[in-house]
């Protein structure tokens, strides 16, 4: 066993010593050549291995290797990157196939015994009552805020400035950017980008919502499978994007016809419902991610292969809006509104059509054909609707069960499953977070890894690489190896943290994830143990072979594999596409 300082307290412990364990290998510098043969070829940057190494033939098939059916999950909270290994494992695929939406960004802030809101907390609710046009509540929120000691940040300023400017209010925008500059806070200008970002060779930046991100390979045909809910105005700007920037869509995407339709109305309920539940602590970007799976489970929900009978779309239409309209006070439908959103689609329908497929079919056949499929997971697992922090979750199932339902392929077929996680953990909104780091080593952490959320600009929480989730995630879906991204963001740190277990207050061990919700919450206080391992304090952005990389990144790694009993075979450096070191 190593010999590693066990501690509850990660604040006040002294640093511990670490013996690396004995686990790196020789590794080459990977080329990707073109798919077919599916063959890597390595260039060799030779040093000293501790302990056998991978031959050169073993290393170039690292990729090639994986099975016919393979897919990409998120371990954590969502927002791994996994898009961007989608990206380069594409190339040697024939078809990428999402299963999921990207994401719900519903947040829920239900109040629990014990727990205290912080500055996220109250943040994501300030912007959502400026979302739902409440400014008023908003502003004595921040009031709130201010006396519990907890000022504003920049990304909160922004949500009220955004608001005061929307109401023509100027002068007291004015007077907020007055209060901005005295407390030294800088404003910027906010990001507005979901879903999967990836990067061509160019280095041109793509973010992906719908579309699955092997679609930069031009061999690759792209798969929207039946469990994803389609906003088509949003995926018409998607391929519209693409195309104008030199990527062809044509015969490249088909999307399935058991597929539900996301309307904007949805949204529309989205923002409604938020308001109805804003006192119980309930928020969300207004998506329309989660009415819309509302519609799909109560089953008056409309599909993709419904445009193709116009004769009857109007009255499932009907059907939906009367139904909203029963639901929430706020919402206002007439017949003018039947009548356009009925035209719209019409014109949608014919622009849609040359993508429309029976997928399962198409996805059956190509296994039968021995084509490779890479699927391309949504979310992550500790969102999941039966295995995340329930009611904290999204509307399906980003685990890997998801991948049979949302595709409609057998489990026998699905191989290797590689699991995304953040060399860190990181949460959007509220609900529990058990290694969450509070104060400025968060914040910390949150900008040297650009931290905030990329729709709204809110921050995201950040703290240790929480082990007993990740064991949890990687028990739940068997993956066969991880993809621990951002590692480069922690190379400025003095000592890095590990969060190896979970204790009762009277000291009893916790042997799994628990689902009682205040059972986590009171974890932070003094339930986890900690191991504490030395940082690197060197760049390593720049760095491609594993041999290479500082023997206390390297050790960081590997203890990561020996708790989790499951290899590291890709490590992310840096957001470029070449930035990742195949081990």
């Amino acid at each position: 066993m190593n010999n590693i300082s066990s501690i509850s307290n990660p604040i006040r412990a002294p640093r511990a010593a670490f013996l690396g364990s004995n686990l790196h290998h020789h590794h080459h510098r990977l080329t990707i050549l073109p798919r077919r043969p599916n063959v890597v070829v390595c260039s060799s940057s030779v040093s000293t291995p501790t302990s056998p190494s991978l031959s050169v033939a073993q290393e170039a098939n690292r990729i090639g290797s994986l099975s016919q059916v393979s897919g990409v999950l998120g371990c954590q909270w969502g927002d791994e990157g996994k898009g961007k290994l989608v990206d380069i494992l594409a190339h040697h695929f024939d078809i990428v196939a999402r299963c999921q939406n990207e994401r719900e960004a519903v947040k829920l802030f239900h109040e629990i015994k014990g727990a205290t809101p912080n500055h996220v907390t109250y943040t994501t609710l300030i912007d959502g009552y400026c979302t739902i046009n409440d400014l008023e509540e908003a502003l004595r929120l921040c009031k709130v805020m201010e006396a519990k000691g907890l000022y504003p940040g920049v990304v909160t300023y922004n949500s009220i400035l955004r608001k005061l400017c929307e109401e023509g209010r100027i002068r007291d925008a004015n007077k907020l950017l007055h209060e901005m500059s005295e407390r030294k806070v800088v404003p910027d200008n906010g990001g507005a980008n979901a879903g999967h970002t990836i990067y061509n060779a160019e280095g041109k930046k793509f973010a992906l919502h719908l579309v699955p991100s092997g679609i930069l390979n031009e061999d690759t045909l792209c798969v929207i499978g039946n469990g994803v809910v389609v906003h088509l105005p949003g995926l018409f700007e998607e391929i519209d994007g693409l195309e104008s920037n030199g990527v062809s869509c044509e015969g490249r995407i088909l999307v399935s016809d058991r597929a539900h339709l996301l309307f904007d109305f949805h949204q529309e309920v989205d923002g409604l419902r938020e308001f109805e539940l804003a006192k119980s602590f309930i928020g969300t970007t207004k998506r329309g991610i989660g009415p819309c799976y509302s519609s799909k489970v109560i089953r008056n929900g409309i599909r993709v292969g419904d445009l193709r009978h116009m004769d009857t779309f109007p009255q499932k239409l009907d059907v939906l809006l009367l139904d909203a309209a029963s639901r929430f006070q706020g919402f206002n439908y007439g017949t003018e509104m039947l009548r356009e959103e009925v035209e719209k689609y019409k014109r949608y329908a014919e622009r849609l059509e040359p993508f429309i497929a029976d997928t399962v079919h198409v996805m059956n056949d190509a296994i039968l054909e021995n084509k490779k499929i890479l699927v391309e997971g949504g979310q992550a697992t500790m969102l999941d609707i039966d295995f995340g922090t329930y009611p904290f979750v999204t509307s399906s199932s980003p685990s890997a069960g998801g991948i049979c339902t949302g595709l409609g392929i057998a489990p026998r077929v699905v191989g290797d499953l590689i699991g995304v996680v953040k060399a860190y953990t990181t949460r959007v909104g509220s609900g529990p977070f058990p290694t969450e780091i509070l104060g400025q080593g968060g914040d910390l952490l949150r900008f040297a890894g650009q931290e905030f959320g990329t729709t709204t600009g809110r921050p995201r929480r950040c703290g240790w690489l929480d082990i007993v989730a990740l064991k949890y995630s990687c028990q739940i879906n068997g993956f066969s190896s991880l993809n621990l991204t951002k590692l480069d963001v922690l190379s400025d740190l003095p000592e890095i943290r590990l969060g190896v277990s979970y204790k009762h207050i009277n000291g009893t061990p916790i042997k799994s994830f628990p689902a009682d919700l205040r059972l986590l919450e009171q974890l932070k206080a003094s339930g986890i143990s900690y191991e504490v391992l030395p940082g690197w304090k060197s760049d390593i952005s720049s760095i491609r072979n594993y041999a290479d990389l500082p023997l206390a990144a390297r050790t960081y790694v590997e203890r990561i594999e020996e708790l989790c009993g499951v290899p590291v075979h890709y490590i992310g450096i840096g957001p470029g596409r070449d930035a990742l070191i195949v081990k």
